[in-house]
Order: C-alpha cells, then sequence, then structure tokens
C-alpha cells in the first residue's frame, strides 16, 4: 500500500482509507458484527491504516465496532471521528439537530474515546458546520482536547473555504472531508485552492457516489427502506438512467485499461492532488480488495481527457442531497 501525508500536518496515512459508515447505519440493517470485524482487520492486512466513523452512525454501534476490531492493532492506524450532532434521546437512528457548543465538544469526546478503546482521537472532524456555534469557538474547544492529548488533529467536515480560514486562523485545521468523486466536483471551485494554499489534507467520502459508480444499479434498483438511498434525489429510477449513461462511459474507459469503474473513478481522485486520501465504505472483502487495487492503478494523460469528456458530456440528474441536507453544507 502506497502511504500519502495529509497536507502539512505530517499525518501519514494510506493512500486509500475506509470509511466505516455503511457498516452499521444508513445503508439498511447493520452488517454482521463478527463478518464487520473480520473486514476490518483485513483492510489492516491489506495496508489500510485510515478508518473513518462518527458517534452519529449507528448511533454510536459503528465507534464500538472499530474499537473492537482496531484495539489489537491500534498503534498502527490512525482513526477518525467526528462530533456536532444532538443525538436523539429516544434512540432514534438520526439525529435531531446539530450541537458543536464547546463544552458538549468535550463531552463527545470523551465518549468516543471509550468506545473506540482508545486514550487519543486522530482526528476529531466537526461533522457539520454550526451556525449557532462560532467556528472560532469550536476550534477553541478542540485546541483544548489538543492540548489535553485526547485529540491529534482537528479537522472540518463540508466546510466552506472562509470557514476553513476562520477555524485554522485559531487551531490549525490537518484535515478537511467533504463529499468528492466524478459525479460530485463542488469542492474543486473555493476548497481545494484553499486547501492546498493552508496545506490542509483533503479526505474525500463517497468517493464512488455511494456505490453508483462501481456501475451496480440499473435504472430499476430498489433499495429497503432504511437505505439511504431510497430517498436520496440522485437514485430515482429516472435519475439513475440519465446518470447510467456517464457510468457506461466510465466502463468502456475501464475495460480499455483492465480496471473496473469504481477503480478508474478512485484512481481519477487519487490524480487530483497528492494530498487527497479518499474512503471508500464497503461491507465485502471483495470490494475492498477491489478498492485498494485501484492505488496502484495510473492514469495517462488522454486516459483522464477521456474521462473528462464523459463527465463534462453528461449532465448529472438530480442534486446529491436533499434541500435541507444541503442546507447544511459549505457554511
Amino acid at each position: 500500500m502506497k502511504t500519502r501525508i495529509l497536507g502539512r500536518s505530517g499525518l501519514k496515512v494510506s493512500a486509500l482509507g475506509l470509511g466505516c459508515m455503511g457498516m452499521s447505519w444508513a445503508y439498511g440493517a447493520p452488517g454482521d458484527r463478527s463478518e464487520m470485524v473480520k473486514l476490518l482487520r483485513d483492510a489492516v492486512d491489506l495496508g489500510v491504516t485510515l478508518f473513518d466513523t462518527a458517534e452519529v452512525y449507528g448511533p454510536l454501534i459503528n465507534e464500538e465496532l472499530i474499537g473492537e476490531a482496531l484495539e489489537p492493532v491500534r498503534n498502527n492506524v490512525v482513526i477518525a471521528t467526528k462530533f456536532g450532532w444532538e443525538l436523539d434521546p429516544n434512540g432514534g437512528a438520526w439525529p435531531i439537530g446539530l450541537n458543536s457548543r464547546p463544552e458538549h465538544i468535550k463531552k463527545v469526546a470523551d465518549a468516543s474515546l471509550k468506545r473506540l478503546r482508545t486514550d487519543h482521537i486522530d482526528i476529531f472532524y466537526q461533522h457539520r458546520v454550526d451556525p449557532s456555534v462560532p467556528i472560532e469557538d469550536v476550534a477553541g474547544a478542540v485546541a483544548d482536547l489538543i492540548k489535553a492529548g485526547k485529540v491529534g488533529h482537528f479537522g472540518l467536515s463540508e466546510a466552506s473555504a472562509e470557514t476553513i480560514r476562520r477555524a485554522h486562523a485559531i487551531q490549525p485545521v490537518s484535515v478537511v472531508q467533504s463529499e468528492y468523486s466524478l459525479w460530485s466536483r463542488d469542492p474543486e471551485l473555493e476548497v481545494l485552492p484553499t486547501l492546498e494554499e493552508l496545506g490542509i489534507g483533503f479526505v474525500p467520502y463517497s468517493p464512488l457516489g455511494r456505490g453508483f459508480l462501481t456501475g451496480a444499479f440499473s435504472a430499476d434498483a430498489k433499495f429497503a427502506a432504511d437505505d439511504y438511498r431510497a430517498k436520496n434525489p440522485r437514485f430515482t429510477a429516472e435519475a439513475l438512467q440519465k446518470n447510467n449513461i456517464l457510468v457506461d462511459k466510465l466502463k468502456a474507459i475501464a475495460t480499455q485499461k483492465g480496471a473496473t469503474p469504481g477503480q478508474l473513478a478512485l484512481a481519477w481522485l487519487l490524480t487530483r492532488k497528492p494530498w487527497i486520501v479518499p474512503i471508500p465504505g464497503t461491507r465485502k472483502l471483495s470490494r475492498l480488495e477491489e478498492n485498494v487495487g485501484a492505488v496502484s492503478l495510473e492514469l495517462n494523460d488522454d486516459e483522464l481527457a477521456a474521462i473528462e469528456e464523459a463527465i463534462n458530456s453528461n449532465q448529472i440528474e438530480g442534486q446529491r442531497y436533499h434541500e435541507n441536507e444541503l442546507s447544511m453544507v459549505n457554511r
């Protein structure tokens, strides 16, 4: 496994990380715990060192899963988790709102440490920017946690360039995480240039478009009621039919390369900047091995041009989130 350094933070990780959310949350019933523990340890054996979780995934059970699986190799991996939500006190699967008050951040950190079975969190992200709490106060709270040795690096998720700058002025931001893929390229406009200027690493989540860019979904694909994609604008039958035109073009390029469309999508991301580390998620060893194979896939100028042509000639149908969710990104 090749490695990369996330910006100027000095934090070295595998060139491809593992997004763990789907093992416990958002894509139907949680995976079998013993199978997911094994998959996480298989990932370590394949050279993956960056693992991404959050208190809200489950809620809570994904962090517990990561803690159990990675405790034996804790010193060899980088664990990222997130704060910023007010969880449902009645135990509901989805949060009831945002909460990035400093006292809440510190409470979440202590609880996450216990679930993760560790004495420090390598990367602590604000999951979504809370407009009711100045980002300077958020950065200050994380700075306190870093001074206490409970957190290694400060991260932001789906934050605007302006917010990143304001936070960075109080406590250096090591990593920013946002959705970024062949069909979600918003970070290229302002966020990526800002990160390059400030020396901040970038971790794209959903780098395979929630599975779509693997070519796994036909227009008549059906999703379980508790699968997030069942209500996502890009996964309606009409959207799938139109968006699969892009996937078909990517498949053709990948076939010529002796790769899968998913590998092509990940390899493309890895060409964007040397400080970008995608975190595709999966519940299957075969997919994990496929994704890891993308790290050694090199794309030449002609292939990159063909990919750009495929993207530019096909307008993506559907927004990446519903309006209420979009209102919480790029603040």
